[in-house]
């Protein structure tokens, strides 16, 4: 198998955690498969991904090094891997639209971003290039001209998408249709985690479900303290990420649940947490002869490291795609991977259906 070309806009937390990741597992040892749901994915390792282009605007990374800016403030996660090789990838400028929110002038520099003063580069003419064939999207919650104007990128250049935003491009119509005419196999929208809140409320709440017992009431709180959570302080930034996490949980519950029974996102920002994520479930209903029942439980964990757990395997699934010139939304990765994909599956027919696509069953 040859090597799979990716490139990352945002190179923050998310896209540090899964470089370092990659460079773990090639470098092998005692756990070399420790975390993997695929060390071997259709046959590609994680070690097979290779980073050819990155994009930025915040200034203590633009004009890095990749290995360097991966590391750089307001990056704060944890350190996975230390030594990372030179990559030969020097972070470039890209647009700024809406990928920052006013509210973090009022917020220590090593907090937020600061926007570098270099002018973006041509990112069609980069990814080309390059000759990058995947795409990450790390873009900040609420930048939606900013994805779009990736999203457009990767059409102009033929390039892969995977949008791990809440911005509803591969679940959006209109966008999933421009992608499917191109032949171009994509893959959103907004990353679910390994084991993070909303799986583990999926699970919980299938389990309901299944188990007879009618949910009543739910709420799902996070806390954090990297600039994902700063981001997300400004609530006008929040309309389609409530939509998305919200509704990867109704999802599993025939009928649905009045709206105001349901609670479900971004909560408080807590600095001292770094990349670490606090979530606080609850769940409340009625089981047999109509007895109530409840459950609470607090969910800690490392946030970035979490996703890179899934986007490992969500990259080589659309490198499959390209390998066997199938075109459009990827519905069963989608669902696996992403809180808000096409079409909302249950997660362990999901995954069935993920196995049958590595093993070369078509989607549609």
């Amino acid at each position: 198998m040859g090597k799979i070309r990716l490139a990352i806009c945002g190179v923050g937390n998310c896209a540090s955690s899964l470089l370092q990741g990659i460079e773990y597992y090639r470098q092998g040892g005692p756990d070399r498969n420790l975390g993997l749901m695929h060390p071997d994915l259709g046959g590609y390792k994680p070690s097979d991904i290779q980073v050819v282009a990155a994009f930025d605007i915040d200034r203590r990374k633009v004009g890095k090094p990749l290995e360097q800016a991966m590391f750089a403030l307001p990056n704060c996660t944890k350190t996975i891997w230390k030594r990372m090789p030179k990559t030969g990838v020097r972070v470039q400028m890209g647009e700024v639209l809406d990928g920052i929110s006013e509210h973090m002038s009022n917020y220590p520099e090593a907090r937020a971003f600061q926007v570098s003063k270099e002018k973006p580069v041509d990112v069609v003419r980069e990814l080309k290039r390059s000759r990058a064939e995947i795409l990450m999207c790390y873009l900040p919650v609420g930048s939606e001209e900013a994805v779009r104007f990736y999203a457009g990128t990767c059409l102009e250049s033929g390039v892969s998408l995977i949008n791990c935003m809440p911005v509803f491009i591969v679940s959006g119509g209109k966008w999933a249709q421009r992608f499917e005419a191109k032949g171009i196999p994509v893959i959103g929208d907004d990353v679910k985690s390994q084991l993070g809140a909303t799986i583990l409320h999926r699970a919980v709440t299938a389990l309901c479900v299944e188990r007879g017992i009618r949910l009543d009431r739910t709420y799902q709180l996070n806390v954090g303290g990297n600039t994902d959570f700063l981001n997300m302080l400004n609530q006008q930034r929040l309309v389609s990420k409530k939509i998305s996490k919200t509704e990867a949980v109704t999802s599993q519950i025939p009928g649905g649940i009045a709206p105001e029974c349901i609670h479900v996102g971004p909560s408080d920002y807590v600095p001292w947490l770094n990349d670490n994520k606090v979530c606080f479930l609850r769940v409340a209903g009625r089981g047999y002869g109509g007895i109530p029942l409840e459950l609470e439980a607090r969910l800690s964990v490392e946030d970035s490291p979490n996703s890179g757990g899934v986007t490992v395997d969500a990259i080589r699934c659309c490198q499959i795609a390209r390998d066997r010139g199938i075109g459009g939304p990827l519905y069963s990765i989608s669902a696996y991977a992403m809180k808000h994909p096409p079409k909302q599956i249950n997660d362990q027919v999901a995954r069935r259906m993920v196995e049958e696509f590595i093993a070369g069953k078509r989607e549609r």
